[in-house]
């Protein structure tokens, strides 16, 4: 549905795209995550045709970025872009009208948009009155009332409490089922490990990491993740180190990968005459992988420049 090929965007202060490549199935939600100035904003304009790449192709359904190809996108960008002093049912005429969606199919288009937000019974509500939550989902009807093949979700839930974020995940949930092709930018962890099936891991412009949760768990070759805290922490790592356990610092916490599960007292007793005053056990989830991305490239960083 999605192919992004060797792009490469360069501005003044630098190149925002490095050689990027990634490919998003029709029916996917694919993640794209990384820092700000990562370079997810850059990418989006480019297949969106706002921006041209210095180099490389995107294709959409096989067609590079075009007029033609506007009406097959949708976008919900970070910012809740609906104009405050219409009523709902109005937002979603204006915009269908922009897209050539008119007379009968309109009108069906903006009762079905509205009922797949859970936003019905708001139809004639001004925007401005609506929480920020559903201002998000009416976001979200305007960028499906055209009937898009791909739509793209730029941080869909920056902002959102809780509870407006669960509603907002089972929304994209929904599009899933309905065969939509969605690219998600994020900057929340666990939202891409809920709901992407591909993942990829931006930085400055280049593809560090890519795949599902599955391929992605590689760049951890452990079980499990133990946290610790300890007064003796460097004859802990050591110990560790004896016991072919790798370490890492995730900010101020020790961690320690365990190569297989291990019930509590063994691990008390592998690290025998070393007080362990805390011991927390983690699965091995998106954001340690994110961790690991980061080290490892940060690493192979300080290695170059000190060769």
């Amino acid at each position: 549905m999605l192919k992004v090929d060797h792009l490469t965007k360069t501005y003044n202060q630098g190149k925002a795209l490095d050689d990027l490549s990634f490919s998003v199935s029709a029916g996917q939600i694919y993640g794209l995550l990384g820092p700000n100035g990562s370079g997810k904003t850059t990418t989006i304009n480019i297949i969106c045709n706002l921006l041209a790449a210095d180099r490389g192709t995107v294709l959409i359904n096989q067609e590079p970025p075009s007029p033609k190809t506007k009406s097959w996108i949708g976008v919900v960008p970070q910012e809740t872009l609906v104009y405050r002093y219409l009523t709902c049912a109005e937002n979603l005429s204006f915009f269908a009208s922009l897209y050539g969606v008119r007379g009968k199919r309109k009108v069906a288009r903006i009762q079905a948009c509205l009922e797949a937000v859970g936003l019905a019974d708001r139809a004639d509500s001004v925007a401005e009155t609506l929480s920020g939550g559903m201002q998000r989902r009416l976001s979200m009807a305007i960028a499906l009332v055209h009937q898009p093949q791909l739509l793209i979700l730029d941080e869909p839930t920056a902002g959102l409490d809780l509870e407006a974020r669960y509603e907002m995940w089972e929304l994209i949930h929904e599009l899933k089922s309905q065969n939509i092709t969605v690219l998600l930018t994020t900057h929340l962890l666990d939202e891409a490990e809920r709901l992407c099936q591909k993942i990829g891991i931006l930085k400055q412009g280049r593809l560090l990491a890519e795949g599902s949760m599955a391929e992605l768990r590689r760049w951890i070759p452990a079980e499990e993740i133990i946290l610790v805290k300890t007064d003796q922490e460097a004859a802990a790592i050591a110990r560790a180190q004896e016991l072919g356990f790798t370490h890492r610092h995730y900010g101020n916490e020790l961690a320690f990968w365990l190569p297989r599960s291990m019930e509590l007292k063994e691990i008390l007793a592998a690290f025998d005459g070393i007080p362990l005053n805390f011991i927390s056990r983690q699965p091995i989830c998106l954001e340690y992988i994110y961790l690991e991305v980061m080290h490892r490239d940060r690493t192979f960083r300080s290695g170059k420049q000190l060769g």
